[in-house]
């Protein structure tokens, strides 16, 4: 039989092997990585899937399609970069190898169209629109996602001289209307202006973590124009942040919502009041909250200046929830059995409400509990302690 085309054969530079060179095998990495705590199996693991791509770069071993799957199943969750002793750069490693891997042999009609979709934001809207009204009519094999909200049309702000901005992504613009008026009405009562400009576009995660890095890269400049203006950028969904802060470099120019806030409130205790609340709230702590943006104890602290509030903190499972960009659309019975302890642990929390700072978690959670999702930043915007002004919701300018 015909062997596999094989890539050009790569030098002694090649980034790829450098990059898993730097990988001494210790296996520290294990116990923190999802995909090997579901199946205990050394190809599922960070550094079983370095060697496997180093190997393929080397022409060492020929791509199989069970290589190539063991490849796609990993969830860039990242959580081994946060305990590697050697400071491998998986996240860097695994978009290179997804995409020889994706030259080698390109990349499905779903995740393609997809891909076009979430890079188009005014046909991305419509379609979401029309997807919200038609969600009851569908067949349950079509409700691949629970629908946007329905909201109603809400004046722009004012935004003459402002110089903090807000990324609002592809599906987030639909899904998180709710999400950026909150934010608004937070930093309003801080006396801050918001702006969100128009003309940005996706953060381009999905198209790099798919291996389209030229996709990316354009998505990278388009945010980069709509954003040349902006002191500072405010994200809302920790998957989105670390693409955003690549197109947008500078120090402290793109920073994650919650932390901004909780700097905030740290500099100026009074500067936001939370009216006392005795609901237990369950929160979800998304792998790249945690291991890539570092938001996690910035929103420990705005949540615990909330009088009586009670905070139930959901680490069931495997260590991600499962969604994983495309992964809970292209596999969801896999996508289904992460989110599962995860769901049980909410079930026997007595939980009203499950908190989730990353908007695809939140979809994924929305498709498997009857349980209200919501970002944190909505849930404390309803127990601002504020004069009751109507809040100003975040428009495109």
């Amino acid at each position: 039989m015909p062997t596999a085309s094989r890539s050009p054969q790569p030098g002694p530079t090649d980034p790829l092997v450098a990059l898993a060179d730097r990988c001494v095998q210790c296996g520290l990495c294990l116990p923190t990585c999802p995909t090997y705590g579901l199946e205990r199996n050394e190809a599922e693991s960070p550094r079983g899937r370095i060697a496997l791509a180093r190997a393929w770069a080397l022409d060492a071993l020929d791509p199989t399609p069970t290589g190539d799957r063991h490849l796609d199943q990993c969830l860039g969750c990242r959580s081994c970069e946060s305990v590697c002793p050697a400071g491998v750069q998986y996240g860097e490693l695994l978009v290179t190898a997804r995409a020889r891997q994706r030259t080698r042999r390109g990349a499905g009609w779903r995740r393609r169209a997809i891909e076009f979709l979430v890079a188009r934001p005014p046909l991305l809207r419509s379609l979401l629109s029309a997807y919200r009204v038609t969600y009851r009519f569908l067949p349950g094999r079509l409700r691949t996602l629970p629908p946007p909200p329905s909201h109603d049309s809400a004046p722009e702000m004012t935004t003459r001289g402002a110089r903090v901005s807000v990324f609002v992504g592809c599906v987030a613009d639909s899904y998180e209307t709710g999400v950026r008026d909150a934010l608004a009405r937070c930093c309003q009562a801080l006396g801050i202006e918001l702006a969100v400009p128009a003309g940005q576009a996706c953060c381009g995660t999905l198209h790099a973590h798919g291996g389209d890095v030229d996709g990316a890269q354009r998505l990278a400049t388009r945010n980069r124009d709509a954003f040349a203006s902006s002191a500072t950028v405010l994200t809302l969904a920790s998957g989105c942040h670390d693409a955003v802060a690549q197109a947008l470099p500078g120090p402290r120019r793109v920073v994650d919502a919650i932390a901004f806030l909780a700097d905030r409130i740290a500099e100026a205790p009074d500067a936001l009041r939370w009216r006392p609340s005795q609901a237990r709230v369950a929160l979800h702590l998304p792998c790249t909250q945690r291991s890539v943006v570092r938001s996690a104890p910035a929103l420990r602290r705005l949540l615990a200046a909330v009088p009586g509030l009670e905070v139930i903190e959901l680490d069931a499972g495997y260590g991600c929830c499962g969604a994983a960009g495309l992964q809970m659309l292209d596999d969801p019975a896999r996508a289904a059995e992460f989110r599962a302890p995860l769901l049980r642990q909410l079930e026997s929390s007595g939980a009203t409400r499950l908190l989730s700072a990353n908007i695809g978690c939140r979809l994924h959670f929305a498709g498997g509990t009857a349980v209200p999702v919501q970002h944190p930043l909505e849930f404390l915007a309803e127990l601002l302690d504020a004069p009751p002004s109507p809040p100003r919701a975040v428009g495109h300018t």
